[in-house]
């Protein structure tokens, strides 16, 4: 029994020597070590967010209408419009579902959309962007439509939206967004020909009655002139008298100089 009493003293003797704290003590110093570390640790997990989309400077939206309509791409070639064209992944999709549209007619628009955006893209000095959709952000605020993801997406990189629809023009338009109607800026840039102006123009052929003769400006203005149908195939002097507005546009009636 002394002998025993003897060992354990030793080994009591040996783990004060290698420790000279108390186990309890020892817990308290692992316990605050823990809680300093995890204090520590704790700012870099909350920097854990998700990364801003970069805004794109001067973007310009194509609509679908747009690319199809192909003049969007003449007047950029001309370098009247600059900065970032932006294609939105939807979009991209929605010109592929027409492409592939059982439809002839819509079918080949869709081809030919995608045609010239193909080639636009191939353009020295025109920088073209194809921008995914945020899947989350759309979700969060249910934009299932194009026409608002387009919107959504002008109205956050503060861009403007190139579109041949009405009814997306208008639409941005309320939302605060500039819209671009190719339709519009086409019509701002017709010949503005007034009563009492002189032309030099071509008869193409017969009007509604058999004495006239009718020809078109360069901007596809019709000129209809009296008494001009003998002159079929000449260019001749003519004297605008009239001017009519119609809905498909407007109509010049004239007279022989």
């Amino acid at each position: 029994m002394a002998k025993k009493k003897i060992v354990k003293k030793k080994e009591k003797d040996i783990e004060r020597h290698l420790s000279p704290f108390s186990p309890k003590v020892v817990g308290l110093i692992a316990d605050e070590v823990a809680k300093t570390v995890v204090r520590r640790l704790t700012p870099f997990r909350r920097t854990k967010k998700r990364k801003k989309t970069k805004k794109i400077e001067n973007a310009m939206f194509l609509d679908t209408s747009a690319i199809i309509d192909g003049r969007i791409f003449d007047v950029i070639s001309l370098g009247l419009f600059y900065g970032t064209f932006v294609i939105l992944e939807s979009i991209l999709l929605e010109l592929k579902h027409i492409a592939d549209s059982q439809d002839t007619v819509r079918r080949e628009r869709g081809r030919k959309g995608l045609e010239l955006l193909d080639k636009a893209k191939k353009a020295k000095k025109i920088k073209f962007v194809i921008m995914p959709d945020e899947k989350s952000e759309l979700k969060e605020r249910n934009l299932k439509e194009v026409d608002e993801r387009l919107i959504h997406a002008a109205r956050v990189n503060k861009g403007k939206i190139i579109t041949c629809d009405y009814n997306l023009e208008k639409k941005a338009n309320i939302s605060g967004i500039s819209a671009i109607n190719m339709n519009t800026l086409a019509s701002s840039l017709k010949v503005r020909a007034v009563p009492g102006e002189a032309l030099h123009i071509k008869i193409l052929h017969t009007g509604k009655e058999s004495t006239q003769g009718v020809g078109y400006l360069d901007d596809g203005t019709m000129i209809v002139v009296e008494n001009a149908s003998s002159e079929l195939g000449k260019a001749i002097d003519v004297l605008v008298a009239r001017v009519i507005q119609t809905t498909a546009g407007r109509i010049l009636f004239a007279k022989k100089i």
